[in-house]
């Protein structure tokens, strides 16, 4: 897989915290442990899950969670209660159209998932993250 794709992923991750424009305080900063498990169509098999940490500063949760990509346009995003969803529409050598959403359980969990559709292929991520504490 090449950047275009990557990136359409990754807008589902960075997608999980909330819109500044949203006035709600949906994560907490501090160390978080966030789960996801990408599954492509057609693959006979199903990769493994992949956790990791990342330590969310109080100016990461307050900045726009869009990454800037020319090539990919985020459409349609919207913030309703603890839920936000989303479509996305990329151009370019990897052109193709995503949607995702993701449910903020509390300021301390989420799960979503992302499906991206390019080149023929669907490929779908869900993910789920989890509050451990403070940052050290």
């Amino acid at each position: 897989m090449r950047g275009s794709v990557w990136t359409g992923l990754l807008v589902g991750v960075w997608m999980l915290m909330p819109s500044p424009s949203s006035g709600a305080e949906m994560m907490r900063p501090g160390l978080w442990e966030i789960t996801t498990t990408m599954e492509m169509q057609g693959m006979s098999f199903q990769m493994p899950s992949q956790t990791t940490r990342h330590c969310y500063t109080a100016q990461e949760v307050k900045e726009d969670p869009v990454p800037k990509d020319a090539n990919c346009k985020i459409t349609d995003l919207k913030t309703s209660g603890n839920k936000t969803s989303w479509k996305m529409e990329c151009k370019g050598e990897m052109a193709g159209t995503g949607e995702g959403e993701v449910t903020h359980l509390g300021d301390s969990a989420y799960e979503g998932k992302s499906t991206i559709k390019t080149q023929g292929m669907t490929m779908t991520m869900k993910y789920k993250g989890k509050r451990l504490g403070e940052c050290e």
